[in-house]
């Protein structure tokens, strides 16, 4: 049986056009860590978390070569990084003071990922690599619903352009950004910054929105 690509199965959600778009996403299961801080500091929480997020989704993928069965289970591409992100009260509005981030890094998990099998793969995890805090990860169940999205190319620190366009397009059609403690910005990120040219990066991003 062919593998599940999420990115070729669910194109709506993960190969937006560079135009905005308004999209119903549904109900998805993720691997999830929170943290905060610069996303660029060398050794810094954020690449932690995502070393460790890439552990633990390669591990359940790769467990029935280790005799591991779990039921349900399907052979499927890892999907890509995800991120929620907002900033710290005291934060100035924007990108310059990214020491006033925070995230939920994140990588969407198949249906048949539970907290049992997430618990069985942390102690595997843990004994090949115990420099990772894997009792920072958790399952995260996320519905975001009416969300307008587009597609970024370029640098993430030109991501404000694109942002604008997704305002327009709100703006539009009757539409207002719905970001709370609850909807946060979203981003997809579908390139390998360490080796892809910045203006070739291709990233996600989605906005909650509702009615005006």
């Amino acid at each position: 049986m062919e593998k599940l690509d999420y990115k070729k199965a669910f194109r709506d959600l993960y190969m937006p056009k560079t135009e905005p778009m308004l999209i119903e996403v549904p109900k998805m299961t993720f691997l999830a860590v929170e943290g905060h801080g610069n996303p660029n500091e060398v050794d810094g929480a954020y690449g932690k978390a995502v070393e460790l997020l890439y552990a633990l989704s390669y591990a359940i993928k790769m467990a029935p070569r280790s005799g591991e069965v779990t039921e349900g289970y399907f052979d499927y591409v890892v999907p890509a990084l995800e991120g929620l992100w907002w900033q710290q009260a005291d934060a100035e509005r924007g990108f310059r003071q990214k020491e006033k981030f925070c995230w939920i890094s994140m990588i969407r998990q198949p249906d048949f990922v539970t907290e049992e099998v997430l618990a069985r793969t942390v102690k595997t995890v843990q004994k090949k690599k115990p420099h990772l805090a894997v009792q920072t990860a958790k399952l995260r169940q996320l519905q975001e619903g009416l969300c307008v999205q587009c597609m970024h190319l370029g640098p993430y620190d030109e991501e404000p352009a694109t942002l604008r366009k997704m305002q327009m397009f709100m703006d539009e059609h009757g539409l207002q950004s719905d970001i709370s403690e609850m909807r946060r910005h979203h981003e997809i990120y579908l390139s390998d910054p360490r080796k892809t040219k910045p203006d070739k990066l291709l990233t996600v991003l989605r906005c909650p929105v509702r009615s005006v």
